[in-house]
């Protein structure tokens, strides 16, 4: 404890039993907690923790950031909006909407906008926040991805933040059809038309989530509960887990000198960590402010309350719904009459290529596992070119999601670039199935190019652009040999062999029964890890033999 006793003798001098004074007040309070929570012992534990220092891993901290502004300028708006469908006559700041008359929400959405102080920038920096932390979590995974960082013992925490990004689109989804505008209820009618499309249950589902027919009355107070407390509660408990698993499983950090699956190089969490990262969360801040005051988004005065009667033009949902959205618009509207029900397949299977496009990246990380068979500790990442069926497939995946946006807004584009609407539907609808199948044979040969490079650069040293002449007048140039930092960054990839079956019969002739798994298993591996799937690494007999002197400039 930080107090002490003593006494004093007659003489004056101190002894055990009396007060030299009492600590500082913060002290104090410290001494107390400690007490009780052991925070000493634990900060010492944990304060001291090694995080690694690269930009990528910045990725991760915008998306915490940006959940931590969505929630306290969530909570500010509350405060001031009104969940409600009563019709009212509105009579506020904005004289053009004067006499109209609207639902509760959508006039407490404008009086939030026009009479509320700083409620503008609020709720604009609310949205904005909200599509920075969806492309945030979009790009975080793709670098989780590209690296491998989903590996043993890291695929619990893969799922996590698959379950945070799907989260945040449906979160964002309920919280921009909240201001009950044309925009919004023209985008939560489609919705209602995609569960009204599920065979069997889609009616039940509809009158679950709207409480009868759309629009009705109850549908926005529904959307505000699940907003504000349902979904946003089960993120934030997925954010501690994720974070927490983070903490415990240790950061990966890239190959380097030094670095090994069995330690972690880099800074301190405490001090110098939390002062660059307390630093960046003011700067993610501050620029989000700056965008959400010069760039207006959802500007619902200009487009009116909904109206069942209405579809506002140019009707787009926020980016990361586009994706669905252009699915259902590019798919032929097909009906068929099954037992005496109506299956509007034009809507249905769009839904559930939606939903197996998202569970494709979801479960890869499991497929790989299954299909290299290795069952190690993983903490150093790899560099994406050297995992190039698994760099190629991402990209694919990409690339599909990219295709469905175009669709997803195909009348913008054709108004805007002056196209047929009908065309941009036939490129989407054939570049969804070769977009992908092409991107991923251009990313697999980039990436198997650039391992050649890699090679090369190990041999035979970096090209220095001098060229030297000799004596009996060859011309050539002149290659610096790499220092050993670099060498080790090259060459510190794990290179898989393919999975054999094994002998087809044993050592008494009787043949053996191959499970149709283990041939599978056996192409995905050849697929993956095969001659035509990645270059070998320079052997350390090659790079002495090169560097030896013949040959080596």
């Amino acid at each position: 404890m930080s107090t002490t006793t003593s006494t004093t003798n007659p003489s004056g001098a101190e002894g055990p039993g009396r007060s030299r004074g009492k600590a500082p007040a913060g002290e104090r309070v410290a001494d107390w907690a400690d007490g009780r929570l052991g925070i000493y012992s634990l900060a010492k534990a944990n304060m001291r923790k090694i995080f690694p220092d690269h930009w990528s891993f910045m990725l991760g901290e915008i998306c915490l950031y940006s959940f931590i502004i969505i929630i306290l300028t969530g909570v500010y708006l509350t405060l001031f909006f009104h969940p409600s469908m009563n019709e009212v006559v509105y009579h506020g700041s904005y004289v053009p909407m004067q006499g109209q008359l609207m639902s509760e929400a959508y006039k407490s959405t404008l009086d939030i906008s026009f009479d509320v102080r700083g409620g503008l920038l609020i709720r604009q920096l609310h949205h904005w926040a909200a599509l920075i932390f969806v492309a945030g979590m979009f790009v975080h995974m793709m670098r989780v991805f590209f690296t491998g960082a989903f590996r043993k013992p890291r695929e619990v925490n893969w799922l996590f933040g698959f379950l945070l990004l799907v989260l945040g689109m449906f979160t964002g989804f309920t919280g921009y059809s909240l201001p009950d505008d044309l925009l919004s209820g023209t985008g939560i009618r489609f919705t209602q038309g995609a569960v009204l499309s599920i065979p069997i249950v889609g009616t039940y589902l509809s009158m679950f989530i709207f409480g009868g027919e759309f629009p009705g009355d109850d549908f926005i107070a529904r959307f505000y509960s699940i907003h504000i407390l349902l979904l946003p509660g089960i993120m934030l408990g997925l954010v501690v887990a994720h974070l927490i698993l983070v903490f415990y499983h240790k950061h990966t950090q890239f190959a380097g000198p030094g670095k090994t699956n069995k330690n972690v190089v880099g800074m301190p969490l405490l001090p110098v960590y939390m002062a660059k990262a307390g630093g960046f969360f003011f700067l993610v801040f501050g620029v989000l402010c700056v965008v959400s005051a010069v760039a207006s988004i959802n500007p619902i005065w200009n487009i009116g309350p909904y109206r069942p009667d209405m579809v506002s033009t140019g009707a787009q949902p926020d980016w990361y719904m586009g994706f669905s959205e252009g699915l259902v618009r590019v798919m032929p509207g097909w009906e068929i009459n099954f037992w005496g029900h109506t299956l509007v397949l034009g809507v249905f299977i769009p839904l559930m290529v939606f939903g197996l496009v998202l569970a494709s990246i979801a479960v890869y990380p499991f497929i790989e596992s299954w299909v290299t068979g290795d069952k190690r500790e993983h903490h150093i990442l790899d560099r994406p070119r050297n995992a190039p069926t698994r760099t190629a497939f991402g990209v694919a995946w990409i690339t599909m999601y990219f295709i469905s946006l175009v669709g997803g807004g195909n009348d913008l584009w054709a108004t805007h670039f002056n196209l047929s609407i009908n065309a941009i539907t036939w490129f989407v609808r054939i570049g969804f199935f070769a977009g992908p199948v092409v991107a991923f044979i251009v990313t697999k040969r980039i990436c198997l190019g650039l391992q050649r490079r890699d090679k090369d650069k190990v041999l035979h040293g970096r090209e220095s652009g001098i060229i030297k002449r000799l004596p009996h007048g060859e011309f050539i140039e002149v290659h610096e040999p790499l220092s050993q930092e670099q060498l080790h960054t090259l060459t510190a990839h794990e290179q898989y062999q393919p999975a054999e079956i094994g002998p087809l019969v044993d050592e008494n002739g009787v043949e053996r029964k191959v499970k149709p798994l283990e041939k599978l298993r056996a192409k995905l591996s050849e697929g993956y890890y095969g001659g035509e799937s990645q270059i070998p690494k320079p052997t350390v007999e090659e790079y002495k033999e090169i560097t030896s002197g013949h040959g080596h400039h």
